[in-house]
């Protein structure tokens, strides 16, 4: 049976570790998302919990910074070299800052690979996670089948340095070249992650482009806090549902397929979290016993809609 222990690391960030059987072939393998106040890492830590428990061997190390914070994800990683773990599966805040500790843990001989947010040019093993170019493509794309016609729309992006986001930005525009959309002047809006603050831009853009045809957060934050995203919404709730404001939003955590369901969002795009936290356990230990990975491993996409919506909240 796993044992669970919490605690504090300098009042900046908290961990969790999640051990199997201890055994004389045993591991530590720490995943470090981007911050540990975003809901869609908890996803992630919960497929490493599981992965690490399956196993039996391996402990699951799950730390990183409360906030969004590059510098501080940094320092976490370095203390993690000082620690001596196993295998690092690391959520890419900012590359440079990254790169820098990703490429001092393989010279240590520690295992290390990213999920969710990648540094290819680092000394990184692997990527596990989604294809972010594709992922900014299919919100696009859906946004194109949903009002054809065109119109004005804003993004919402998180760290204006995680090369993750800048991917999707990338994507959502190159699936609407050509088209009748046009994105509007200060799109996109850069949260940090902040959920709060992802919502008060999408008020932002609405207040500033009165006209606006769309909104696009590329990644979940302003749906995170549902309350926050009705009030949003709720004014506005007749052009919503007439889709004059069209709202496609990513990712599909439970309480973003609920916003779905209720009229709140017309299109999730999203990734697999869960998923990347039990492959990125299983990537760092075929490491760790010598055998070959892919350098890309993808976890796939999935589109939801009205549709199909109650098929995913099952």
């Amino acid at each position: 049976m796993k044992s669970l222990k919490i605690f504090a690391l300098a009042a900046l960030a908290s961990v969790a570790i999640y051990s199997g059987v201890q055994a004389q072939d045993s591991y530590k393998f720490a995943v470090v998302p981007k911050a540990m106040n975003n809901p869609f890492f908890d996803l992630t830590r919960d497929g490493c919990v599981a992965e690490a428990a399956k196993l039996g061997n391996v402990e699951c190390i799950y730390l990183g910074p409360v906030e969004h914070e590059p510098a501080t994800q940094a320092q976490i990683i370095d203390d993690l070299i000082t620690q001596g773990v196993d295998g690092l599966a690391i959520s890419v805040s900012d590359i440079a800052a990254a790169s820098t500790v990703i490429d001092k843990a393989a010279a240590a001989g520690i295992a290390v690979i990213t999920f969710d947010s990648d540094a290819p040019d680092s000394k990184r093993t692997a990527y596990v996670g989604t294809n972010n170019k594709d992922f900014g493509k299919a919100l696009g794309e859906e946004l194109l089948k949903l009002k054809p016609e065109g119109g004005t729309y804003g993004l919402i992006s998180g760290g204006a340095a995680a090369p993750n986001l800048a991917e999707r930005v990338d994507g959502v525009r190159e699936a609407l070249a050509g088209s009748k959309w046009t994105e509007v002047s200060g799109s996109p809006t850069f949260s940090n992650d902040d959920i709060a603050l992802a919502v008060q831009q999408a008020s932002d853009l609405k207040t500033a482009n009165p006209d606006i045809g769309a909104i696009v957060p590329v990644g979940g934050w302003p749906l995170f806090a549902p309350d926050g995203w009705k009030n949003f919404v709720e004014p506005l709730k007749a052009d919503v549902d007439s889709k004059k404001l069209a709202l496609v939003a990513a990712d599909t955590l439970p309480v973003e397929l609920q916003l779905l369901k209720d009229g709140y969002v017309h299109v999730l795009v999203g990734q697999r979290p869960y998923e990347m936290g039990e492959v990125a356990i299983q990537t760092l230990l075929k490491i760790k016993k010598g055998e070959t990975v892919d350098n890309i491993i993808y976890t796939g996409l999935d589109r939801v809609t009205t549709e199909n919506v109650d098929s995913l909240l099952k």
